[in-house]
């Protein structure tokens, strides 16, 4: 059984997400206009095929607790498809115990997210870079790893070395590294940087990494332009670090399922293909 680590679906008329109803506003990845429509459960698992399980991701609903509600609405009314969720939660917020509680009660989550940074034209006008130097985010950390949940880490390489201060404060809270940490610059140079970088967090057991979302910086991409992301990932967090994440719908912005699926069974040596297709996924997220 494979495992897809890292996915969205959204219903429209269920959840309100202000992103998707944003018409003709390009973000960081491009253009969502052909992803503005509600993406289903049955629609993934036609995409997914080959897949039985997996974890749906936060994806910027306007309440994250109505979104969390209706992911465990959609795995009641699939018993067939064990699907875990991380949902949205402000780390800084005063209530935030009643918040995890709260949470906990439905029986798919397994962690939380609350995104650190995306692209650097984009954090500037949100500002959740500011996340790194708020000590309350650093406690929020901690009570998440009390609580046996996990965390969903999205920055960018500019961001790893404050980031891994804030974390060596949380040390026993794990935590997964979305989209190979979102090297964003593909130059030789970028991706030398990059992997420079990376070692800073690598070098902590805590981390796990998502091969995801590699398209969303390289729309254009091919097997061998994610290769040196997805071999250095591999170099150094291991496989046992390592699980696959579709990220779809939006990457399906310029790909397709199975495209994605065979570029990283091509780079993967076979005798990974267990712990990034499943083991890890499985492990980290409590799955079959």
């Amino acid at each position: 059984m494979r495992i897809d680590a890292h996915h969205h679906l959204w219903d429209l008329g269920a959840v309100d997400y202000p992103w998707l109803m944003a018409r003709g506003v390009v973000r960081f990845f491009g253009d969502p206009g052909p992803i503005q429509r509600d993406y289903l459960i049955d629609e993934f698992r036609r995409d997914a095929a080959g897949f039985a399980a997996s974890v749906h991701i936060q994806v910027g609903a306007a309440d994250g607790w109505a979104e969390a509600r209706w992911v465990q609405s959609v795995a009641d009314a699939t018993p067939d498809w064990p699907l875990a969720q991380v949902a949205f939660c402000d780390l800084t917020a005063q209530d935030l115990a009643a918040t995890l509680d709260r949470f906990q009660t439905l029986p798919t989550l397994r962690g939380v997210r609350q995104i650190v940074g995306r692209a650097p034209d984009e954090d500037a006008q949100t500002g959740t870079n500011a996340l790194l130097a708020d000590p309350r985010f650093a406690d929020g950390l901690r009570q998440v790893g009390a609580r046996g949940l996990s965390f969903d880490l999205q920055l960018i390489p500019e961001l790893y070395t404050h980031m891994a201060r804030v974390l060596d404060r949380a040390p026993d809270t794990t935590v997964a590294l979305c989209h190979a940490g979102s090297p964003h610059d593909r130059s030789a140079q970028g991706l030398k940087d990059w992997a420079m970088r990376l070692r800073t967090l690598s070098d902590r057991p805590q981390i796990t990494c998502k091969l995801s979302g590699l398209g969303m910086f390289d729309h254009g991409w091919t097997t061998d332009s994610i290769r040196p992301i997805v071999e250095t990932c591999l170099d150094q967090f291991g496989p046992d670090r390592c699980m696959f994440g579709s990220n779809f719908p939006v990457d399906s912005l310029y790909s397709d399922y199975g495209t994605i699926v065979r570029a990283i069974e091509d780079i993967v040596p076979s005798s990974m293909h267990a712990s990034v297709f499943h083991d890890t996924a499985a492990r980290f997220y409590a799955l079959p």
